[in-house]
């Protein structure tokens, strides 16, 4: 049976069309990066999806990206999720389309996948067929290469990376080792886009086998 996209939500968006001095020292901006675009949003690893994938949009960088502890279920206040993402670029334009970017991907391509009718057991295998800046320099590739992005929680993690990393001709590049911020653990896998798939479609399986049967082995 196929698993139930759960995708990610936008919380909140605001542009600063010219930054102030203290916060360009704090961010460690470059001179040309005048405007920044924020976000929030509910899931973390769709949210770095999102702004690797606005690099490749957009005359932008990803100068801050950070998961919240314990997740959205534990979030600051409403419009914290548990995900927030800055993008830098030269003008206001770039930074939007930046965001716009990032908002098409969160809304449309990356998402969760649930593995029990409430939500609440969920993974995440997607494939990004061409990396942008912020994911390739994670995962210590260059950019435009083929990425698998597998995150599960702990235990269904590691299991899944093993049975990825024998499916296919891939490598595994970051590992994400449990618990992270947000309590899952996963990792970044490279190869050609057909064996990065193979690897997700793996790593998707083998998570969903231990969900109908968590104490066989």
């Amino acid at each position: 049976m196929p698993l139930r996209p759960v995708k990610a939500e936008v919380l909140a968006v605001r542009v600063i069309p010219n930054v102030d001095q203290h916060l360009i020292k704090q961010l460690n901006l470059k001179p040309e990066q005048r405007s920044l675009g924020l976000m929030t949003t509910t899931i973390d690893d769709v949210g770095y999806t999102a702004v690797d994938e606005a690099t490749k949009r957009a005359e932008v960088e990803v100068v801050y990206a950070r998961s919240f502890y314990a997740g959205a279920a534990h979030a600051s206040g409403p419009l914290s999720g548990e995900f927030i993402g800055i993008l830098a670029g030269p003008t206001p334009d770039e930074v939007i389309s930046g965001l716009e970017a990032a908002r098409h991907t969160i809304e449309n391509e990356a998402y969760f996948e649930a593995l029990d009718s409430e939500g609440a057991h969920t993974l995440y295998a997607h494939v990004i067929a061409r990396t942008g800046s912020y994911l390739s320099k994670l995962a210590g590739i260059a950019e435009g290469e083929p990425l698998a992005y597998l995150i599960a929680p702990p235990l269904e993690a590691i299991y899944g990376l093993d049975a990825a990393l024998k499916a296919a001709d891939v490598e595994l590049v970051t590992f994400f080792g449990p618990p992270s911020e947000t309590n899952f653990g996963g990792g970044l896998l490279t190869g050609s886009q057909s064996a990065c798939r193979a690897a997700a479609d793996a790593f998707r399986a083998t998570v969903a086998e231990i969900a109908r049967a968590p104490v066989a082995y």
